[in-house]
Protein backbone atom coordinates (compact mmCIF):
# COMPACT_ATOMS: atom_id res chain seq x y z
CA UNK A 1 0.00 0.00 0.00
CA UNK A 2 1.69 3.07 -1.11
CA UNK A 3 1.20 6.57 0.76
CA UNK A 4 2.95 9.54 -0.94
CA UNK A 5 4.75 12.27 1.21
CA UNK A 6 5.25 15.80 -0.10
CA UNK A 7 8.40 18.20 1.09
CA UNK A 8 10.75 15.27 1.91
CA UNK A 9 13.64 17.32 1.84
CA UNK A 10 12.59 18.85 5.28
CA UNK A 11 12.45 17.55 8.71
CA UNK A 12 8.53 17.10 8.90
CA UNK A 13 8.44 15.04 5.60
CA UNK A 14 11.07 12.84 6.92
CA UNK A 15 9.64 12.35 9.91
CA UNK A 16 6.31 11.01 8.12
CA UNK A 17 8.86 8.65 6.25
CA UNK A 18 10.92 7.15 9.26
CA UNK A 19 7.33 6.72 11.08
CA UNK A 20 6.17 4.33 8.30
CA UNK A 21 9.62 2.98 7.60
CA UNK A 22 8.69 -0.74 8.70
CA UNK A 23 4.92 -0.72 8.39
CA UNK A 24 2.54 -2.12 5.64
CA UNK A 25 2.87 1.22 4.04
CA UNK A 26 5.55 1.90 1.41
CA UNK A 27 6.43 6.04 1.22
CA UNK A 28 6.52 7.77 -2.34
CA UNK A 29 8.95 10.96 -1.47
CA UNK A 30 7.87 14.30 -3.54
CA UNK A 31 10.23 16.96 -3.58
CA UNK A 32 10.63 20.08 -5.58
CA UNK A 33 14.15 20.53 -5.21
CA UNK A 34 16.10 17.44 -6.40
CA UNK A 35 18.46 17.78 -3.20
CA UNK A 36 15.72 16.64 -0.56
CA UNK A 37 17.47 14.10 1.19
CA UNK A 38 13.93 12.31 1.86
CA UNK A 39 14.37 11.40 -2.28
CA UNK A 40 16.86 9.29 -1.71
CA UNK A 41 15.27 6.90 1.30
CA UNK A 42 11.80 5.97 -0.39
CA UNK A 43 11.11 3.36 -2.92
CA UNK A 44 9.45 5.73 -5.68
CA UNK A 45 10.55 9.39 -5.84
CA UNK A 46 9.45 12.29 -7.50
CA UNK A 47 10.16 15.96 -8.69
CA UNK A 48 6.93 18.00 -7.62
CA UNK A 49 6.09 21.43 -8.09
CA UNK A 50 5.87 24.41 -5.22
CA UNK A 51 2.56 25.02 -3.59
CA UNK A 52 2.44 28.29 -5.65
CA UNK A 53 2.71 26.62 -9.47
CA UNK A 54 -0.47 26.56 -10.65
CA UNK A 55 -0.13 22.80 -11.76
CA UNK A 56 0.84 22.42 -8.21
CA UNK A 57 -2.22 19.84 -7.60
CA UNK A 58 -2.10 18.57 -11.55
CA UNK A 59 1.55 17.33 -10.75
CA UNK A 60 0.33 15.93 -7.28
CA UNK A 61 -2.31 13.96 -8.97
CA UNK A 62 -0.05 12.70 -12.03
CA UNK A 63 2.63 11.47 -9.04
CA UNK A 64 -0.11 9.82 -7.30
CA UNK A 65 -1.54 8.46 -10.07
CA UNK A 66 1.42 6.59 -11.46
CA UNK A 67 2.52 5.26 -8.18
CA UNK A 68 -0.61 3.69 -7.25
CA UNK A 69 -1.08 5.80 -3.76
CA UNK A 70 -3.85 6.19 -2.13
CA UNK A 71 -3.20 8.68 0.71
CA UNK A 72 -0.98 11.62 0.71
CA UNK A 73 0.39 13.54 3.55
CA UNK A 74 1.97 16.97 3.63
CA UNK A 75 5.43 17.75 4.71
CA UNK A 76 5.03 21.79 4.52
CA UNK A 77 2.35 24.49 6.13
CA UNK A 78 2.51 26.82 2.34
CA UNK A 79 1.01 23.60 1.04
CA UNK A 80 -2.14 22.23 3.32
CA UNK A 81 -4.48 25.32 1.97
CA UNK A 82 -4.19 24.42 -1.48
CA UNK A 83 -4.39 20.73 -1.21
CA UNK A 84 -7.52 21.69 1.86
CA UNK A 85 -9.55 23.79 -1.02
CA UNK A 86 -8.93 21.00 -3.86
CA UNK A 87 -10.05 17.72 -1.29
CA UNK A 88 -13.09 17.38 -3.41
CA UNK A 89 -10.38 17.14 -6.77
CA UNK A 90 -7.85 14.79 -4.93
CA UNK A 91 -10.76 12.65 -3.97
CA UNK A 92 -12.35 12.19 -7.34
CA UNK A 93 -8.89 10.84 -8.65
CA UNK A 94 -8.57 7.96 -5.63
CA UNK A 95 -6.16 10.08 -3.65
CA UNK A 96 -7.05 11.24 -0.27
CA UNK A 97 -5.18 14.34 1.06
CA UNK A 98 -4.68 14.14 5.17
CA UNK A 99 -5.57 17.46 6.21
CA UNK A 100 -7.94 19.52 7.82
CA UNK A 101 -11.15 21.76 6.50
CA UNK A 102 -9.82 25.09 5.18
CA UNK A 103 -11.12 27.39 8.30
CA UNK A 104 -9.12 24.82 10.50
CA UNK A 105 -5.89 25.68 8.42
CA UNK A 106 -6.36 29.57 8.35
CA UNK A 107 -7.38 29.60 11.96
CA UNK A 108 -4.25 26.88 13.07
CA UNK A 109 -1.92 29.12 10.74
CA UNK A 110 -2.65 32.60 12.14
CA UNK A 111 -1.20 33.38 15.65
CA UNK A 112 -4.24 36.15 16.44
CA UNK A 113 -6.88 34.06 15.04
CA UNK A 114 -6.00 30.98 17.43
CA UNK A 115 -5.78 32.94 20.51
CA UNK A 116 -9.25 34.18 19.78
CA UNK A 117 -10.37 30.69 19.38
CA UNK A 118 -8.51 29.53 23.18
CA UNK A 119 -10.22 32.38 24.62
CA UNK A 120 -14.18 32.64 22.81
CA UNK A 121 -13.91 28.81 23.55
CA UNK A 122 -13.10 29.72 27.54
CA UNK A 123 -9.39 27.97 26.93
CA UNK A 124 -5.97 29.74 29.06
CA UNK A 125 -3.83 31.43 26.28
CA UNK A 126 -1.21 34.34 26.55
CA UNK A 127 -2.45 37.90 26.18
CA UNK A 128 -1.34 38.54 22.43
CA UNK A 129 -1.73 41.88 20.34
CA UNK A 130 -1.43 42.97 16.70
CA UNK A 131 2.13 44.71 16.50
CA UNK A 132 0.48 47.50 14.52
CA UNK A 133 -1.67 48.29 17.72
CA UNK A 134 0.22 47.55 20.40
CA UNK A 135 0.63 50.33 22.97
CA UNK A 136 3.10 48.61 25.73
CA UNK A 137 0.08 46.34 27.52
CA UNK A 138 2.74 43.14 28.11
CA UNK A 139 5.64 43.58 30.96
CA UNK A 140 9.10 42.39 29.71
CA UNK A 141 10.12 40.20 28.48
CA UNK A 142 7.65 39.88 25.47
CA UNK A 143 7.51 37.40 22.43
CA UNK A 144 7.74 39.02 19.22
CA UNK A 145 6.65 36.23 16.06
CA UNK A 146 5.14 36.45 12.80
CA UNK A 147 1.25 36.54 12.90
CA UNK A 148 1.34 33.74 9.67
CA UNK A 149 4.02 31.69 7.85
CA UNK A 150 6.35 31.55 10.38
CA UNK A 151 7.56 28.46 11.27
CA UNK A 152 10.12 26.55 13.65
CA UNK A 153 10.68 29.80 15.43
CA UNK A 154 11.63 31.53 12.14
CA UNK A 155 11.26 35.38 13.21
CA UNK A 156 10.82 35.20 16.76
CA UNK A 157 12.39 37.30 19.07
CA UNK A 158 12.26 37.26 22.90
CA UNK A 159 12.17 40.78 23.82
CA UNK A 160 14.08 41.24 27.58
CA UNK A 161 13.70 45.44 27.40
CA UNK A 162 12.51 48.34 25.74
CA UNK A 163 15.28 49.17 23.96
CA UNK A 164 15.65 46.01 22.33
CA UNK A 165 12.24 45.54 21.64
CA UNK A 166 12.24 49.10 19.38
CA UNK A 167 14.95 47.76 17.88
CA UNK A 168 13.50 44.39 16.53
CA UNK A 169 10.58 46.28 15.33
CA UNK A 170 12.06 48.64 13.39
CA UNK A 171 13.21 46.02 11.46
CA UNK A 172 9.74 43.84 10.46
CA UNK A 173 6.28 44.74 9.20
CA UNK A 174 4.05 45.50 11.97
CA UNK A 175 1.12 44.30 9.14
CA UNK A 176 2.27 40.65 10.06
CA UNK A 177 3.70 40.51 13.75
CA UNK A 178 2.07 40.39 17.23
CA UNK A 179 3.33 40.81 20.32
CA UNK A 180 2.54 38.25 22.90
CA UNK A 181 3.13 37.31 26.91
CA UNK A 182 5.89 35.27 27.59
CA UNK A 183 4.78 32.36 29.53
CA UNK A 184 7.30 31.42 31.96
CA UNK A 185 7.27 27.43 32.28
CA UNK A 186 7.63 23.89 30.88
CA UNK A 187 7.35 23.63 27.15
CA UNK A 188 5.13 20.60 25.88
CA UNK A 189 4.94 19.39 22.23
CA UNK A 190 1.66 17.67 21.77
CA UNK A 191 0.57 15.35 19.32
CA UNK A 192 -2.99 14.38 18.74
CA UNK A 193 -4.80 12.19 16.32
CA UNK A 194 -8.24 13.04 15.03
CA UNK A 195 -11.13 11.06 13.43
CA UNK A 196 -15.05 11.27 13.34
CA UNK A 197 -14.42 14.93 14.68
CA UNK A 198 -13.09 13.11 17.51
CA UNK A 199 -9.71 13.17 19.14
CA UNK A 200 -8.72 9.49 19.67
CA UNK A 201 -5.16 10.03 20.95
CA UNK A 202 -2.65 12.05 22.50
CA UNK A 203 1.06 12.01 23.30
CA UNK A 204 2.59 14.66 25.68
CA UNK A 205 6.41 15.38 25.41
CA UNK A 206 8.29 17.79 27.54
CA UNK A 207 11.08 19.42 24.98
CA UNK A 208 14.22 21.52 24.73
CA UNK A 209 14.43 23.63 21.58
CA UNK A 210 17.36 23.84 18.99
CA UNK A 211 17.13 26.65 16.24
CA UNK A 212 13.52 25.91 16.43
CA UNK A 213 13.26 22.58 16.89
CA UNK A 214 12.77 19.94 19.22
CA UNK A 215 16.03 18.37 19.90
CA UNK A 216 15.64 16.67 23.79
CA UNK A 217 11.90 15.22 23.83
CA UNK A 218 10.98 13.64 27.32
CA UNK A 219 7.44 11.76 26.88
CA UNK A 220 5.69 11.94 29.61
CA UNK A 221 2.47 11.01 31.37
CA UNK A 222 -0.21 13.59 32.79
CA UNK A 223 -4.55 12.47 32.81
CA UNK A 224 -5.21 15.93 33.68
CA UNK A 225 -3.12 17.77 31.06
CA UNK A 226 -3.94 14.84 28.55
CA UNK A 227 -7.56 15.19 28.84
CA UNK A 228 -6.83 19.25 28.54
CA UNK A 229 -5.19 18.67 25.29
CA UNK A 230 -8.19 16.30 23.87
CA UNK A 231 -11.20 19.00 25.33
CA UNK A 232 -9.22 21.36 22.95
CA UNK A 233 -9.11 19.58 20.12
CA UNK A 234 -12.12 18.28 19.94
CA UNK A 235 -13.36 21.71 20.06
CA UNK A 236 -11.25 22.61 17.48
CA UNK A 237 -12.56 19.75 15.40
CA UNK A 238 -9.20 19.20 12.88
CA UNK A 239 -8.88 16.11 11.14
CA UNK A 240 -5.79 13.64 11.56
CA UNK A 241 -2.41 15.27 12.57
CA UNK A 242 -2.54 18.00 14.93
CA UNK A 243 0.57 19.33 16.86
CA UNK A 244 -0.39 21.55 20.17
CA UNK A 245 2.40 23.50 21.83
CA UNK A 246 2.16 25.14 25.44
CA UNK A 247 3.84 26.13 28.40
CA UNK A 248 3.00 24.91 31.61
CA UNK A 249 2.97 27.73 34.48
CA UNK A 250 1.63 27.07 38.33
CA UNK A 251 0.01 23.81 36.48
CA UNK A 252 -2.42 25.58 34.27
CA UNK A 253 -1.25 24.83 30.75
CA UNK A 254 -1.11 28.10 28.08
CA UNK A 255 -1.60 27.20 24.50
CA UNK A 256 0.39 29.20 22.04
CA UNK A 257 0.24 27.14 18.56
CA UNK A 258 -1.38 24.74 17.02
CA UNK A 259 0.00 23.05 13.59
CA UNK A 260 -3.02 20.88 11.49
CA UNK A 261 -0.49 18.68 10.47
CA UNK A 262 2.18 16.32 11.44
CA UNK A 263 4.92 17.84 12.96
CA UNK A 264 8.93 18.07 13.31
CA UNK A 265 8.58 15.36 16.15
CA UNK A 266 6.30 12.86 14.03
CA UNK A 267 9.53 10.31 14.22
CA UNK A 268 9.80 10.86 17.53
CA UNK A 269 6.16 10.18 18.77
CA UNK A 270 6.46 6.89 16.71
CA UNK A 271 9.52 5.42 18.91
CA UNK A 272 7.67 6.21 21.75
CA UNK A 273 4.95 3.95 20.58
CA UNK A 274 2.37 6.48 18.74
CA UNK A 275 2.80 6.33 15.64
CA UNK A 276 0.21 9.01 13.73
CA UNK A 277 0.59 8.10 10.08
CA UNK A 278 0.28 4.55 10.73
CA UNK A 279 -2.97 5.53 13.00
CA UNK A 280 -4.43 7.66 10.47
CA UNK A 281 -3.45 4.97 7.62
CA UNK A 282 -4.51 2.19 9.21
CA UNK A 283 -8.05 3.76 9.54
CA UNK A 284 -8.21 4.96 5.83
CA UNK A 285 -6.99 2.03 4.32
CA UNK A 286 -7.64 -1.00 6.63
CA UNK A 287 -11.25 0.63 8.50
CA UNK A 288 -9.63 0.33 11.63
CA UNK A 289 -11.88 2.39 13.72
CA UNK A 290 -10.13 2.99 16.45
CA UNK A 291 -6.67 3.77 16.80
CA UNK A 292 -3.45 1.40 18.20
CA UNK A 293 -0.74 2.75 20.24
CA UNK A 294 0.88 2.22 23.89
CA UNK A 295 3.13 5.45 24.26
CA UNK A 296 6.16 4.68 26.43
CA UNK A 297 8.37 7.02 28.49
CA UNK A 298 11.06 7.86 27.04
CA UNK A 299 13.95 10.68 26.61
CA UNK A 300 14.28 10.71 22.92
CA UNK A 301 17.93 12.55 21.87
CA UNK A 302 18.17 14.12 18.30
CA UNK A 303 21.07 13.95 16.26
CA UNK A 304 22.56 14.60 12.92
CA UNK A 305 22.94 12.00 10.27
CA UNK A 306 23.86 11.85 6.49
CA UNK A 307 22.85 10.21 3.73
CA UNK A 308 25.29 9.48 0.73
CA UNK A 309 23.84 9.74 -3.02
CA UNK A 310 25.72 9.53 -6.30
CA UNK A 311 25.92 12.03 -8.84
CA UNK A 312 24.21 9.76 -11.11
CA UNK A 313 21.48 9.73 -9.61
CA UNK A 314 21.01 13.04 -9.11
CA UNK A 315 21.41 13.43 -12.48
CA UNK A 316 18.98 10.87 -12.79
CA UNK A 317 16.13 12.62 -11.25
CA UNK A 318 16.60 15.92 -13.04
CA UNK A 319 16.11 14.73 -15.65
CA UNK A 320 13.25 12.05 -15.75
CA UNK A 321 11.31 13.49 -12.60
CA UNK A 322 11.48 10.31 -10.92
CA UNK A 323 13.84 7.54 -9.43
CA UNK A 324 13.59 4.04 -7.46
CA UNK A 325 16.03 3.98 -4.87
CA UNK A 326 17.15 0.53 -2.71
CA UNK A 327 14.98 1.54 0.60
CA UNK A 328 17.94 3.12 2.51
CA UNK A 329 16.80 4.65 5.95
CA UNK A 330 16.91 7.67 7.68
Amino acid sequence: MSVAVTAVGGVIGQGIIKALQNTDYSVVGINSEVLGAGLYATRKSYIGLTATDSQFIDRLIEICTNAHCRILFSGLDAELIHLSKNKNRLEKNGIFPVVSDPEIIELCGDKLKTIEFLKNSHFPAPETFSLQNYSDQLDFPVILKPKTGGQASQGLFLAKNLKAFETFVDSVDPDNYVAQEFIEGDEYTCGTVSLENKCFGTILMKRELRFGNTYKAFVVKDEKLTNFVKNVVNVLKPFGPCNVQLRLKKDIPYIFEFNARCSGTTAMRALAGFNEPEMICDYLLKGIRNPRFEIKELVILRYLNEIVVEYEKIKKLESDGFIENDGVNL
